[in-house]
């Protein structure tokens, strides 16, 4: 049994990937570059900002306006103001849990605080949040989770981590931590050996 449990935030803890990738697609349009938010979040799930930019950046051979990421986190705040919810069972899982939990997760601080305001999460982790921008380590790179586990005063090999992209569960095995995978879309195929939950309150079932 784990004496931590590892949360990531945006799309695992709030449903926020679709609304990212919308405000994302919003800002590229304005610069010229058609996408569909939904390819957006297939290819880039999980991925740091930065390489995200630079991805599309080098594809379409364009230089992004020095203002394109303030205006995007402008974009994706007011989207979230309007519709974010928190994922589907994850109040009710939080509640039934007797564990220590934090957010560990590739956004910068403001954002994954401003998400769990807005979904009214924020009581279930007080200030354990940690935020890869904090630590200069994003997944897949074992060093945010290592970070959380060591402010938790908890052994890397005693927590469990709940991530919905695959650079979350590889960051995870590098850590030393029992990945969970956590994905709605029962097209999606989990990675070998790792649990594998549809619903936020399939993790109950796991914890026994």
């Amino acid at each position: 049994m784990p004496k931590c449990i590892i949360f990531d935030c945006d799309g695992t803890l709030v449903d926020s990937e679709l609304l990212a990738n919308q405000a994302l697609a919003i800002q590229l349009t304005a610069v010229g570059i058609d996408v569909d938010p939904h390819d957006l979040v297939t290819r880039y799930r999980g991925w740091k900002l930065a390489e995200i930019l630079d991805s599309i950046s080098q594809e379409h051979n364009i230089n992004l306006p020095n203002n394109f990421v303030a205006a995007y986190r402008q974009t994706f705040s007011d989207l979230c103001q309007r519709e974010l919810k928190p994922i589907e069972g994850v109040r009710e899982t939080l509640e039934k849990l007797d564990i220590p939990v934090c957010v560990a997760s590739s956004g910068p601080m403001h954002k994954i605080q401003e998400s769990l305001d807005l979904t009214g999460l924020s009581d279930f982790f007080k200030d354990d949040l940690f935020s890869a921008y904090d630590v200069s380590s994003w997944k897949p790179d074992p060093g945010l989770f290592l970070f959380a586990a060591d402010q938790m005063r908890v052994a890397p090999s005693d927590c469990w981590v709940v991530e919905d992209s695959q650079v979350g569960i590889e960051a995870a095995l590098a850590a030393g931590m029992r990945p969970v995978y956590f994905s709605p879309d029962p097209t999606q195929t989990p990675p070998p050996d790792v649990f594998h939950i549809q619903h936020m309150t399939q993790l109950l079932d796991l914890l026994g």
